[in-house]
């Protein structure tokens, strides 16, 4: 096994088999992850909302969805990954707050679940798996040996996409 890479809040990085990419506490915020099987690069984006249009200046690009895909795409490119053979699998997205009534403030996990599904299909970039939304945290890996996305919850069985 290679080198366990952490990938925090707002954050994206990109790896290499052997190594492993793994964020912590996934709440409604979603990990994103491409990867090539050919090349065996992976990547990993930790972001915590859907889109970054309704900010100006937007200094941290891995916070948000529609820039944070974007720039992980770059990278994998630039490290060598084939764009035509990438695939993605997302976690994540889930309704950690009790809401009452329609808030939109609420629903952020379902909301960014829509857009990571929306930004794969304008890349043409097909999402093979999901776990997502329910109400609890997960952490996640992405093995860039096979490609498996290992989620773990508090309580819950350890389940591979």
């Amino acid at each position: 096994m290679g080198n366990v890479i952490k990938v925090g809040m707002a954050d994206l990085k990109i790896a290499k088999s052997p190594d492993v990419l793994i964020t912590l506490g996934l709440g409604s915020c979603i990990g994103l992850v491409l990867y090539d099987p050919v090349t065996k690069i992976g990547g990993m984006l930790h972001y915590m909302l859907p889109d970054s249009t309704k900010l100006k200046n937007n200094t941290n690009i891995a916070k948000f969805g529609d820039t944070g895909t974007a720039e992980l795409l770059k990278q994998m490119t630039a490290a060598g990954a084939n764009r035509r053979r990438l695939v993605a699998k997302i976690a994540g997205g889930a309704c950690m707050f009790e809401v009452s009534g329609l808030s939109s403030v609420g629903n952020v996990g379902a909301r960014n679940i829509e857009e990571a599904k929306y930004l794969l299909k304008e890349l043409q970039i097909p999402l093979i798996a999901e776990d997502t939304g329910l109400n609890y945290g997960r952490t996640v890996e992405l093995n860039c040996e096979n490609g498996d996305y290992t989620i773990k919850a508090v309580g819950k069985e350890i389940k591979v996409i």
